[in-house]
């Protein structure tokens, strides 16, 4: 089973934790980081449509691009789905596992093991470049990481396991995917006072982090075996939803 997981927009500063691995776009990488670099703070708010304090911030993550201390992909993020998967507690046992299962995605490196090497950086869905054929980095992605993702998948089970977002379906050709390997997408609701399910995104994204957590602590390989993943209220529940989309719910209200 190989498992999606995406990137996050928030980044830790260096580690001394030492990368295992280079990521297998890095010279594409290279190349979209320093035009990023060539551009003032004002364009940089402009493509990533942020603030001008984070877009200067960025200017500065981008102008340090190739001196930066790197850091393990799965260590760098801080993201909601991050702080419930505490990569930095993980054993080196996980983390091998995790090398040979997991593929997080992302808008600058395509697609990363969980230890390759990565510095901090700002990338959105819909910058577009000249290292990029001025397509949209989600669009100019699409040949190359499609047949990766695919090959990966078919040359372990078939079993594509779905924690990352919609967003990420974009750097790939999704539809190819879902018609070449068998992919399970984990949905995770609260159970509403009328009765209703709602899925609320800080407590999805809290899910998939510590469900990867539960898989790699568990060296978990089939899906099936997910049922028995629990985490603050959310179980499986087997009434619900189908074999591609299992349902986790909370049957008790969050105050998110």
């Amino acid at each position: 089973m190989q498992i999606l997981l995406a990137n996050a927009k928030i980044m830790f500063g260096s580690s001394e934790t030492k990368p295992l691995t280079d990521p297998l776009f890095q010279s594409i990488a290279n190349r979209l980081a320093a035009e990023m670099a060539t551009c003032s703070v004002d364009m940089l708010a402009q493509k990533l449509d942020c603030s001008h304090n984070l877009a200067a911030e960025n200017w500065r993550r981008y102008q340090n691009y190739f001196l930066a201390d790197k850091m393990p992909a799965i260590m760098a993020y801080n993201g909601q789905a991050y702080k419930h998967l505490k990569a930095k507690t993980l054993s080196e046992e996980d983390l091998l596992f995790g090398q040979k299962h997991l593929w997080i995605t992302c808008f600058l490196y395509g697609l990363l093991r969980p230890m390759d090497a990565i510095v901090p950086y700002r990338m959105e869905h819909c910058v577009s470049l000249e290292a990029t054929d001025g397509k949209p980095v989600n669009q100019f992605w699409k040949d190359k990481l499609t047949d990766v993702l695919i090959e990966s998948v078919k040359a372990d089970d078939g079993i594509l396991l779905h924690l990352s977002t919609e967003e990420y379906e974009h750097l790939f050709d999704w539809k190819r995917v879902l018609s070449e390997v068998r992919v399970i997408h984990p949905l995770f609701y609260v159970r509403q006072k009328n009765g209703g399910l709602k899925m609320q995104a800080v407590w999805a994204k809290s899910c998939r982090g510590a469900m990867l957590r539960f898989i790699l602590q568990n060296k978990i390989l089939h899906p099936d075996e997910l049922t028995s993943f629990s985490y603050e209220g959310f179980v499986y529940n087997s009434k619900l939803g189908e074999d591609s989309f299992p349902h986790f719910v909370r049957e008790q209200a969050i105050r998110v």
